[in-house]
């Protein structure tokens, strides 16, 4: 069997942008742990524009986050900020108030025995490769079959300075895995296109929410509902989809299962799910013992709190969150 996955480094232009919803989302909830938020952030050729929708009490200056992001993503060019952000929508906000869902949706979590962090090896590989390539422009690929790794692809944008890129290293900790009889020189394909100097915003556009596959288990598993950045946790596409990963962690380790997908659906101003069923091992059962009404998930997993811009780097799920545990 072959499966392919990727991942992608913070100074991928999709990722800046991702960093930039959150990092705002984060300034409201640092002033305003109630803070409503559903922030959109477009970059691309000289220009920043950040849309969307806010209802907070925190004081905060988007334009100022958003340029201090790009610049511990590894950029230091002047970038201009464009900012178009209203409150919420009341009618929305209604249902929110009501301890309701803020928007219908059906939310996927996974986990699997393979590895360590309960994801797919493809996926921890890719990742592995991303965070080598410091803060420069880049994307990673690894191709397993039957377990076992037969092609890694790497491209970086290589600047002036190179001194945090460290793919060499990360590239040979991946020997083990290799094929039988497969060395790197076989399978490691780098910067494919040629010599790669000209990235970032100069090069591409970025979107929040654009690398969905990154964020989530890679394209082997289902997707389930929307983006994760720039939305506060009355969005069940970020609050479930956290909450299903929490239960599927949980079934994975209590029944010894060797892979488990959780599905949640809700019905945007109903507090309750319209469904929440886990497959362990291909058999089907509903999920107890969980309340799972957005305002309950909050709590439980700590989400009114600053700490989301880090789940907007290398994937949301396998990296120590609380929904990981």
């Amino acid at each position: 069997m072959l499966k392919t996955a990727e991942s992608v480094s913070l100074a991928h232009p999709d990722k800046v942008c991702d960093q930039i919803s959150d990092a705002i989302l984060d300034a409201c909830l640092a002033e305003d742990p109630y803070s409503r938020v559903a922030i959109e952030t477009l970059g691309g050729h000289g220009i920043i524009t950040v849309c969307g929708e806010l209802t907070t009490r925190a004081s905060i200056n988007i334009r100022n986050i958003a340029e201090e992001v790009y610049r511990d993503c590894g950029y230091h060019e002047p970038i201009g900020v464009t900012v178009n952000v209203v409150e919420q929508s009341p009618e929305i906000g209604h249902g929110v108030d009501q301890d309701g869902a803020g928007d219908q949706g059906i939310m996927v979590g996974y986990a699997t025995s393979e590895t360590p962090e309960c994801l797919p090896l493809e996926v921890v590989l890719s990742r592995r490769l991303a965070r080598a390539m410091g803060r420069h422009d880049g994307k990673s690929q690894v191709t397993l079959q039957d377990g076992k790794i037969v092609r890694i692809l790497t491209s970086v944008c290589a600047g002036v300075d190179t001194s945090d890129v460290t793919l060499k290293e990360a590239a040979e900790a991946l020997v083990p895995y290799l094929a039988a009889g497969k060395t790197l020189a076989d399978v490691w394909l780098q910067n494919p296109n040629g010599e790669w100097t000209i990235g970032g915003f100069a090069a591409d556009t970025g979107l929040t929410g654009r690398k969905l596959a990154v964020d989530n288990y890679g394209p082997n598993v289902p997707l389930g509902g929307g983006c994760f950045s720039g939305k506060d946790a009355t969005k069940v596409d970020r609050s479930a989809a956290y909450m299903a990963r929490r239960i599927a962690v949980d079934y994975l380790k209590q029944k010894g299962a060797r892979e488990v997908y959780v599905q949640l659906a809700y019905a945007i101003g109903v507090a309750e799910p319209l469904m929440a069923v886990a497959q362990v091992d291909g058999k089907e059962e509903a999920v107890v013992g969980y309340d799972l009404r957005p305002q309950a998930i909050i709590e439980q997993l700590g989400l009114r709190r600053p700490i989301f811009r880090k789940s907007a780097e290398y994937g949301h799920f396998g990296n120590g969150f609380s929904w990981d545990a």
